[in-house]
């Protein structure tokens, strides 16, 4: 199944990237179709092309709409070399046979983007283009298909390697890919027309580049991302990232959004932080975050919002950790990180703008909106005789978006701009706040004047008073429990201040 290209039909929009080919099949004698735009880059470099009109007798017609659409050309691409009633044919018809087929479709999801008029839009409906990779594709056994210039490099190293010829192996796994661009493409008009964004469209790998990844949560599972995720990290230094590594990178990037207009830094640990504070600086928010769990960092992923400097950077450098994502390293701070070749460091170059969710679940899949809610000042309904003061009230909407990022149940104690400590993933919320406790302790935080914030609302009154025992003032929830005025009552009873907010932030 080892077969030379004797004939190749060209039809692009994207010329990149597409002269290096031209000469590779010059070199091997390979005759050449094409028509309009591709036809003249052809000729420009230099190689003689056979025009589509001339192949079928008909010139390009309705504005350019019909050019390729006919049976001299699906012929050649369609007609099965083992078949000898094929082979008759097309000698009585006089029709070349085509080995390799090379298109680039129409922009329709960038011209759509680009909030064209929809006239535009619907002549950025290839039709040709895609009966020709859907024809080609079908007939793998005998044809090689470039479905998009993606597959350009890859079409060069095999014209390199093969002098000219495919095998079977390859021509099939390019129609593989073909179908993909072709499913994706005709997936993007009919969400065009039925009105979705492009986020609506959900999640089909098929229409995602996909990057395999060493193994998965552990070492024996398969797992692959499915994206484009150099679009918005950029890797600088470190090794490959793992399935583990990114589910970390995703719940860091969440978490550093919420501190916009603050210069904030933050450590996490299996998606939870064990540090998050501000500061006038990077280097002063990275002590401060570091100070709340010097045990749990080593290892950890770190994540700032801000420009690492460095003065940072000799602070960071004492950690040992896996990750660190910024929006940029001055070059003094990027050298001295680098100095270790597996420690990944990350220029964050988007923010997070996804607004769903998907999981797979028992035999199905669910799809939810993302929690975008962020508590504001605004949020804050104070349900006690004492109100919160201003400082009181910085330091709970810091401690309710650091609440909103960790496992449930889970409560987080905080001052203001700096996470004293959380209890994480409890199936008690008595119990989330008696580890917070315990380790806000541990790591010699005095608790006196902290404040408390809770993901969900408190059943009962027992982590109010737990929480006075520490000496806590001021506590944040959202409310809406049956017996939320058993909690007021206590708060009021021992001069705590609470705040409801009206918003639950489970995490699960």
């Amino acid at each position: 199944m080892h077969k030379k290209i004797n004939k190749a039909l060209i039809s692009v929009y994207y010329k990149d990237q597409l002269a290096p080919i031209i000469k590779l099949l010059q070199k091997h004698g390979v005759t050449l179709y094409s028509t309009g735009g591709t036809q003249k880059f052809i000729e420009e470099q230099g190689a003689k092309v056979v025009a589509v009109e001339d192949l079928t007798g008909y010139p390009s017609i309705l504005g350019g709409r019909v050019k390729t659409l006919h049976p001299k050309v699906f012929g050649g691409i369609l007609n099965r070399r083992a078949v000898e009633e094929d082979q008759q044919q097309i000698q009585q018809y006089d029709i070349p046979s085509i080995d390799l087929v090379i298109v680039d479709l129409y922009p329709f999801e960038e011209t759509v983007a680009s909030g064209a008029g929809e006239a535009e839009i619907i002549e950025k409906i290839d039709i040709g283009g895609i009966a020709l990779i859907r024809a080609a594709a079908k007939n793998f056994k005998d044809v090689l298909i470039v479905s998009s210039r993606q597959q350009y490099k890859k079409l060069e190293q095999l014209l390199q390697e093969k002098a000219g010829a495919t095998d079977l192996e390859d021509r099939r796994l390019f129609a593989m890919e073909a179908f993909a661009t072709s499913s994706k493409y005709d997936n993007a008009i009919h969400h065009y027309f039925q009105g979705d964004t492009a986020e609506e469209h959900g999640f089909d790998k098929t229409q995602l580049s996909k990057q395999t990844l060493r193994y998965g949560e552990n070492p024996h599972q398969q797992a692959a991302f499915y994206g484009n995720l150099q679009e918005m990290l950029e890797q600088i230094n470190g090794k490959e990232l793992s399935y583990n590594n990114l589910v970390d990178i995703d719940a860091a990037v969440a978490l550093i959004q919420e501190f916009e207009g603050d210069v904030a830094f933050a450590i996490l640990k299996h998606t939870n932080a064990c540090g998050v504070a501000t500061g006038e600086s990077v280097k002063e928010a990275y002590l401060k975050a570091f100070e709340a769990d010097t045990v749990s960092a080593f290892g950890g992923v770190l994540i700032t919002n801000a420009e690492v400097d460095k003065e940072a950077a000799e602070e960071i450098n004492k950690l040992f950790f896996e990750v660190l994502i910024a929006p940029a390293f001055s070059s003094e701070a990027r050298q001295l990180l680098s100095t270790k070749k597996n420690r990944v460091l990350l220029l964050q170059k988007q923010p997070l703008t996804t607004k769903t969710q998907f999981k797979t679940l028992l035999n199905g899949v669910i799809e939810q909106d993302r929690d975008l809610k962020t508590d504001a000042p605004e949020d804050l309904k104070v349900v006690t005789q004492k109100a919160t003061t201003d400082e009181e009230n910085e330091a709970l909407l810091f401690a309710s978006k650091v609440c909103k990022h960790t496992k449930s149940n889970t409560i987080v104690l905080a001052h203001k701009g700096q996470l004293l400590a959380s209890g994480v993933g409890q199936t008690s919320r008595v119990d989330a706040l008696k580890q917070a406790i315990e380790k806000a302790k541990h790591f010699g935080f005095d608790l006196k004047g902290a404040v408390m914030a809770s993901d969900a609302f408190f059943p009962f009154p027992d982590c109010v008073e737990i929480a006075h025992q520490e000496g806590i003032k001021a506590v944040i929830q959202p409310g809406g429990s049956i017996r939320d005025q058993d909690s007021i009552d206590f708060c009021d009873q021992h001069g705590m201040a609470m705040v409801f907010t009206g918003f639950r932030h489970f995490k699960h």
